[in-house]
C-alpha cells in the first residue's frame, strides 16, 4: 500500500538511504561496543564492563528504532552484517585489541563521528526534504550519543 504522510515518494527513499546509514552506523558501534565489553581488563574492569554493557544496550534499543522509523516510512530495513559494514563510515579493526585507554578513545570518536553526520542528516531532513518527524528524531538520537560521548571523555581527563 503507498504511504500518504505529506511526504513524496522520492523523498521517501531519500530519509530510508539516510536513515540506513545512520543504522549501518548503530550497528557497527554497536559491535565495537560489545567487543570492548568483553575484552576489557584492568583495575577498572568492573565499572568498565558495565558501562560497555548499559552502553550497547542503549545502542541496540536505538538500532530498533532507526529500523522502525525506516518501516514508518513505508521502506525496506537493511539488516545484514555486509550491509551494514558497505554503509557505515565508522570503521572496524578486526583482529585488533587496544589498551583500554585507546579503545575508550576510540569509542569516544566513534560517537563524535556520529554526532557530526547526525547534525548534518538533522538540517538536510528539516530543511531540504522538510520531515520534522525525522529531523526531532534524530536530534533525540544525537543527543544520546552526545551522553555516551561525554561519558566516555570523562575517563580521559
Amino acid at each position: 500500500m503507498k504511504i500518504n504522510i505529506g511526504i513524496s515518494e522520492k523523498n521517501l527513499k531519500t530519509i530510508a538511504t539516510l536513515l540506513s546509514t545512520v543504522l549501518a552506523n548503530e550497528a557497527t558501534l554497536y559491535t565495537k561496543t560489545r567487543k570492548a565489553h568483553w575484552n576489557v581488563t584492568g583495575e577498572s574492569f568492573m565499572e568498565l564492563h558495565k558501562l560497555y554493557e548499559a552502553q550497547y544496550k542503549q545502542l541496540e534499543e536505538a538500532i530498533d528504532e532507526v529500523a522502525e522509523r525506516i518501516g514508518k516510512l513505508g521502506q525496506k530495513t537493511i539488516g545484514t552484517m555486509s550491509e551494514f559494514l558497505e554503509l557505515a563510515s565508522i570503521k572496524e579493526y578486526p583482529g585488533k585489541y587496544t589498551s583500554t585507554k585507546d579503545t575508550i578513545k576510540e569509542l569516544l570518536s566513534d560517537h563524535e563521528a556520529v554526532i557530526i553526520q547526525l547534525r548534518k542528516d538533522i538540517d538536510d531532513c528539516a530543511e531540504k526534504i522538510k520531515d520534522a518527524g525525522t529531523a526531532d528524531f534524530l536530534t533525540g538520537l544525537m543527543e544520546q550519543h552526545e551522553t555516551i560521548a561525554w561519558i566516555l571523555r570523562r575517563y580521559l581527563n
